[in-house]
């Protein structure tokens, strides 16, 4: 079943009075419990694609539909209300707030919902066991290594149980260690947890880690490739 259904989209920037083409006529499906790599050279459109599926930004032309819904079609007040339901965001830079622990950082999204402050617990506490930081709950960001830290913004980005994860380079930061736990995560939430995941990578052996590797190149999909026995999973 298709959870994410991309038509014909094409997104131009304007800079004064110039336009600036970046996708071009773009179509795809995202399956449920897929697990999707972006790849392709800097200014092929990956994270503009990324963003257009994650609520963040809008088509210029064509329709992009999550689980039958037309997102494109939104208002602000909407898209932002449906953005913190259903999607998860990973960053190359953790994006964590420095004053507070990892309770605290997972905790955040919550805020915004109607759980109780025991419901609340119960999610972070989960969330962070996944991520197996069980025991570094009350641990500031400067008390973690980078790849702990990368762990608490996936458990932030889990805690709501979102529809859909979006990384953009998640590995970016980090050595060739903490890169390959990472991943290890991910593949891990995705198979045993059945989280759709769309990744954007310029590394080959991230997107290894994925099902599917569409390659971008100015602003088109110029190859969609199966990861070989890992899309058949």
């Amino acid at each position: 079943m298709a959870l994410v259904e991309v038509k014909e989209v094409h997104k131009v920037y304007k800079r004064d009075s110039f336009e600036v083409p970046v996708l071009n006529g773009i179509s795809l499906s995202v399956g449920e419990g897929d697990f999707l790599a972006l790849m392709g050279p800097s200014g092929s459109g990956k994270t503009t694609l990324l963003n257009l599926i994650a609520g963040i930004d809008r088509p210029t032309r064509g329709t992009i539909a999550v689980d039958g819904r037309e997102i494109s079609n939104f208002s602000e007040t909407a898209l932002a209300g449906w953005r913190a339901r259903h999607i998860g965001f990973i960053f190359q830079m953790y994006n964590l707030i420095p004053v507070l622990n990892a309770f605290e950082n997972v905790e955040l999204p919550l805020l915004l919902t109607k759980l109780s402050k025991k419901e609340r617990r119960e999610h972070v506490e989960t969330a962070l066991r996944i991520v197996g930081l069980a025991d570094r709950m009350k641990h500031y960001p400067r008390q973690l290594s980078g790849g702990q830290e990368q762990r608490v913004a996936i458990a932030r980005a889990i805690v709501t149980d979102p529809s859909i994860l979006v990384a953009d380079e998640p590995t970016g930061d980090l050595d060739a260690k903490n890169a390959a736990e990472t991943l290890d995560l991910l593949q891990h939430l995705n198979t045993d947890f059945k989280k759709t995941i769309v990744m954007v990578t310029h590394d080959p052996k991230a997107a290894g880690f994925a099902r599917r590797t569409l390659h971008l190149e100015k602003g088109q999909i110029i190859e969609d490739t199966a990861n070989g026995a890992r899309a058949q999973a």
